[in-house]
């Protein structure tokens, strides 16, 4: 049955307007990291590194989990609307299952989102003249904050399911984004998920922020995730049809 759900949510997906926003709203943190680079010659001097760092700046700490609470919450419009509710309360679906269906949905999105995002990462590092490519640190980097999304992508969905509001979550993404940054910078990034994918990405910084903390960032991933996934399903069991 789960693999059902991965279905539906595939074709929710398909020829959606969703797809217009992982598209075009990195291109926008891209272009402001590359103009920045460009305007800091002088004191960034790092190369990829220094690109690096401009593009991470804009993109992880305000764009990244805002885009992947938008995914949430279209996925989950679709329920709050027209008693689309009633219809999946009465569907004999197990709630892990629907839970999980849309999960896969978000990290499938969210993977072609950093795919997208190394890539213009790159183009727009050749584009104002860097010479080769970027190192395998920094791929590794966008790595992690991919699976950090883990984290992000079961809590907005845990939001997502009890917020109507399309926008809500979104701005929640966002205000946790700016905190997720002044705890980073403080120490303090492991106990919290807006973080994660900051530090997995190394958002902002030429030196590794897990160097030594690796497995504690992967333990903390994987403790939200299953946290937030577990709740979500819980709820999920609770909820009722809507008159």
């Amino acid at each position: 049955m789960l693999f059902e759900c991965m279905k539906a949510e595939k074709r929710k997906l398909r020829h959606s307007i969703i797809w217009v926003a992982p598209l075009f709203i990195p291109v926008i943190p891209s272009v402001m990291g590359a103009f920045n680079y460009l305007q800091n010659l002088s004191i960034l001097t790092g190369e990829w590194y220094s690109l690096w760092t401009q593009y991470t700046l804009f993109y992880a700490d305000f764009f990244y989990a805002p885009l992947i609470a938008l995914y949430c919450s279209y996925l989950w419009r679709m329920e709050h609307v027209n008693h689309n509710w009633n219809l999946l309360m009465t569907m004999p679906v197990s709630p892990v299952h629907i839970f999980l269906g849309k999960l896969w949905a978000i990290c499938k999105v969210t993977v072609i989102t950093q795919l997208w995002m190394f890539l213009l990462f790159v183009v727009g590092g050749r584009l104002i003249g860097l010479s080769g490519w970027p190192s395998g640190e920094i791929l590794l980097w966008a790595l992690r904050g991919t699976l950090a999304s883990l984290a992000i992508g079961s809590l907005q969905l845990l939001l997502s399911m009890c917020i109507r509001g399309f926008a809500v979550p979104i701005g929640i993404a966002l205000a946790g984004s700016v905190a997720g940054l002044l705890l980073s910078n403080s120490g303090k990034g492991l106990y919290f998920p807006y973080s994660l994918m900051l530090m997995g990405m190394n958002s902002s910084s030429y030196e590794d922020k897990l160097a030594g903390s690796v497995y504690p960032f992967l333990a903390s991933t994987l403790f939200f995730s299953l946290l937030f996934c577990t709740l979500g399903i819980l709820l999920l069991r609770q909820r009722d049809i809507r008159a």
